[in-house]
């Protein structure tokens, strides 16, 4: 492959399809070999975490944790074949794949202010509904406003630690204590069947141009060809597609919170700190060996993890870097980074996205017993919601690596720098 200059493996690394899960890699827009590989995003395009903030307080909320994460259970479908309660007709869904945030914001779903606080705000201009597949559509319109299963989830948080309170501050997350949400989903079955779609096309091409690989999982494009703009143009609708999704939950959280607490969710300044992509392809600038380039960077299983200055971050953000979201596990602490210069040089402004699979999916089921890890979170004082037991044994903290020890790796190594800490005290998993 026509690797530019590296591929970078994070600390959170493991094996994926094609390329493996927290990898980088870019390859250069201008150099004709060039391609676009849908391993290197992955199927669930822009699975991603959304931080939302309130001015409530653990002493708020503790009477309340098991009301709470009922209300967000009852509000947000989840779970494996979850559809969703924002009515949405196919003209909507086309609507939303071009417009990603923007139509959230038209249909009175989001807040003016929550595209400002999230990666491309929201919306992937090269978005052409035209090239996703009427299979994709139709997987996706029942889904949309869903968060799915697997490692998703929609946590209740408090803040814990504080290690850099002038970013803590700009994020509006500064007191110990303070209640947080994080929405962790992607893409559903949209964004599966746009990739799986992508690697069928690619195959085909691949014979056609000679591009040979050691695996079929590694079937990829030239970027410039007509199957490689096709993937980056439907992928970019997956991507607005996941937005959409994290956006409508963001509006069914509010609303919980709202009824709760008998306040609205502005005066509980349920506001958007940041949401950031973990799979995604994305033309980017950097500078390589001295020289000023154009990328198509692949992140997978990785986060954008920007400097200050940029100018592609907020500009609430710009003397802190760009909030790096790092979700944990279910039952263990998650963690808000900022983007360094160091890692923009060294990693392509990229950073770890969580803690990292330790044990595959069946190792977890046919070791774990998920009464034992359900009792396990009670015991720490951690409310629970589960859509499908079975599968919480596959999400239980033994089945990944310490996401405090991938965080500190990367804060040691300088591509990104500790913020803030949250721990759960209320999980709703799918």
């Amino acid at each position: 492959m026509a690797f530019l200059q590296r591929s970078i493996a994070l600390p959170d690394v493991h094996s994926g399809y094609g390329f493996a899960i927290g990898n980088v890699a870019a390859f250069d827009m201008k150099n004709p070999e060039a391609v676009v590989s849908p391993g290197g995003v992955g199927f669930d395009i822009n699975c991603g975490v959304r931080l939302i903030r309130t001015n409530l307080s653990v002493a708020d909320v503790e009477p309340l944790k098991e009301q709470l994460a009922q209300s967000l259970f009852d509000h947000i479908p989840v779970g494996v074949g979850s559809q969703g309660i924002i009515p949405t007709t196919a003209k909507d869904l086309e609507a939303a794949l071009e417009m990603g945030m923007d139509w959230s914001l038209r249909e009175g779903y989001s807040w003016a202010e929550d595209k400002e606080h999230c990666e491309e705000y929201g919306r992937m201009l090269n978005a052409d509904p035209s090239k996703v597949s009427a299979r994709a559509k139709k997987r996706g319109l029942p889904q949309m406003g869903t968060l799915g299963a697997g490692n998703h989830y929609a946590e209740i948080q408090v803040v814990e630690e504080i290690y850099d309170e002038a970013a803590a501050r700009k994020m509006g997350v500064d007191v110990t204590g303070q209640v947080c949400i994080m929405i962790h989903s992607g893409s559903r079955g949209l964004g599966h069947q746009v990739a799986t779609d992508a690697l069928v096309e690619m195959e085909a091409a691949m014979a056609r141009d000679g591009i040979a690989t050691n695996d079929r999982q590694l079937a990829c494009a030239r970027i410039s060809s007509k199957e490689g703009q096709n993937y980056l143009q439907a992928m970019a609708c997956a991507a607005n597609y996941a937005w959409v999704n994290r956006s409508s939950m963001t509006f069914l959280a509010r609303q919980a919170f709202a009824k709760q607490f008998h306040r609205t969710p502005d005066d509980l300044d349920m506001a958007v700190v940041y949401d950031v992509s973990h799979n995604i392809a994305k033309v980017e600038e950097h500078d390589v060996d001295g020289q000023h380039m154009k990328l198509l960077v692949h992140r997978k299983g990785s986060t954008r993890a920007f400097p200050p200055h940029h100018p592609l971050i907020p500009v609430d953000y710009q003397l802190t870097g760009q909030p790096v979201l790092i979700g944990g596990t279910m039952g263990t602490c998650s963690y808000v980074l900022t983007g360094t210069e160091k890692g923009f040089r060294e990693t392509f402004g990229s950073t770890c996205h969580g803690a990292g699979r330790a044990r595959s999916r069946n190792n977890s089921r046919h070791k774990l017993d998920y009464q034992q890890v359900l009792d396990a979170l009670k015991a720490k004082g951690i409310a629970i919601r589960v859509a499908s037991p079975k599968l919480v044994m596959e999400e239980a903290p033994e089945s990944y690596k310490d996401v405090t020890a991938v965080v500190d790796t990367c804060h040691a190594a300088g591509i990104s720098k500790k913020a803030v800490k949250l721990r759960p005290i209320a999980v709703v998993k799918g």
